[in-house]
């Protein structure tokens, strides 16, 4: 039977020991997210109201906004879900693959591969995520989380491959990369080419130019357009990542 509004924080109540309190309240959070991707696959994000969400996952409407203040949450709970499910696919990878080639390539494909499922979702949420003012912004103050672990994830490529980068480049690598995702991401969401062929011949073919400007970026006599380049980086960064 549903709770009452009034009693949405029950599931948090010392009627239990701690581990059992979180262990149920992390599965009414779960069903929550399931039932809140499930709508917005089926009926697009902006069609989707927290209260088919508390019906779809069998909660009060109170217990649902306990949980997710809003929408937004939900997605960013959402965000953070794709990318920890990412990281379990891409560690064999990374584990296998020792030339940044190969780990740049793996990730990518493994991230759309991962995402296929959520293809049509993905285009309609791009409705609202590419407003610049959204929270669901992949460049929001909202979304940072999980950008700076997305970002991170960059890093631990670049460290396994064992580049000997110069350092204004090296710390800086792991946020071009990410943007680099960002694009093909989008390139995905607009393919509609059979099993995404498109795509996949852009991760090939880009990421194969994208490691080969990142070995130029050593040689000595390119270091003044590296430069260049890092500052029209930090000019067009608002924000770090």
């Amino acid at each position: 039977m549903n709770l009452p509004p009034r009693d949405a924080a029950r599931d948090a109540a010392p009627d239990a020991t701690p581990g059992a309190r979180t262990s149920r309240g992390e599965e009414s959070r779960q069903k929550i997210v399931d039932a809140a991707l499930a709508l917005f696959r089926e009926k697009g994000y902006e069609d989707t109201t927290m209260r088919a969400v508390a019906e779809r996952a069998g909660v009060a409407l109170g217990n649902a906004y306990y949980y997710f203040q809003s929408k937004e949450h939900l997605l960013q709970a959402y965000y953070a879900r794709s990318h920890e499910a990412h990281l379990e696919r891409v560690k064999p990878i990374l584990a296998r693959e020792r030339t940044l080639e190969g780990r740049l390539k793996g990730l990518l494909t493994a991230k759309i591969e991962g995402e296929e499922p959520y293809h049509r979702f993905a285009g309609l949420l791009f409705k609202s995520a590419a407003d610049p003012e959204s929270p669901l912004n992949p460049f929001s103050p909202e979304s940072s989380a999980t950008r700076q672990a997305a970002t991170a994830l960059f890093g631990e490529v670049l460290a396994g491959a064992k580049l000997r980068l110069p350092q204004d480049l090296k710390a800086r690598l792991p946020q071009l990369l990410w943007l680099f995702e960002m694009s093909v991401i989008l390139f995905w969401i607009h393919d509609r080419s059979p099993g995404r062929a498109r795509t996949h011949a852009l991760i090939e073919h880009a990421t194969s130019l994208v490691v080969r400007l990142i070995s130029l970026a050593s040689n000595p006599f390119l270091a003044p357009l590296r430069k260049k380049a890092l500052r029209l980086l930090d000019a067009i960064s608002v924000a770090g990542p």
